[in-house]
């Protein structure tokens, strides 16, 4: 398990540098929450956890962390990451990497949402995608959602495409339990 999560994470963390999009103030779209999120449908909650902290870490140390103080990094990074691994949750369940995706990038986005709201409420009013925002709420849903929901829907996809060839992987069911 701890070779494999490894693994997932250095991938993870190989899969943020394709950048499909990324915005001014932090967050893009990128492919690289699948394998963290798989690792967790695979091991479970905890080492899933483990796996998300451990790639918002990597994050926040080699992707040019965009923060406004220590408070932003501990949200956006270390914190925000964390609950992919969620996924875990829907571990050995056979429509699990489904669930899972939806309910770790949802984890993750509450996390964003509240950074938004409570640290880069400084930015209201704001303008971000020719709207003006005067209210931190409003800013930080269409900010966090802008990338939050696209990749969810990258995550979604690659499950999709992975799902069949890999179902006994993702089910854990090499693993001899």
């Amino acid at each position: 398990m701890l070779c494999e999560g490894a693994m997932m994470v250095a991938l993870a963390q190989v899969l943020s540098y394709i950048k499909l999009m990324e915005l001014p103030n932090g967050g893009s779209l990128t492919p690289a929450m699948f394998p963290i999120i798989l690792f967790a449908v695979r091991w479970g909650l905890t080492p899933g956890l483990m796996a998300g902290f451990t790639f918002g870490l990597l994050q926040l140390i080699f992707d040019g962390a965009y923060a406004w103080g220590w408070q932003s990094m501990l949200l956006d990074y270390l914190v925000a990451f964390t609950p992919l691994g969620l996924a875990g949750l829907f571990k050995g369940k056979k429509w699990g990497i489904f669930v899972g995706t939806v309910v770790g990038c949802l984890g993750r986005f509450v996390i964003h949402y509240i950074s938004g709201v409570t640290i880069y409420k400084i930015l209201a009013p704001t303008e971000f995608m020719k709207w003006t925002f005067t209210s931190p709420s409003a800013y930080s849903l269409v900010y966090n959602g802008s990338y939050m929901l696209p990749n969810t829907i990258i995550a979604l996809v690659i499950a999709a495409v992975l799902y069949k060839p890999l179902k006994k992987y993702i089910l854990g069911q090499d693993l001899g339990n």
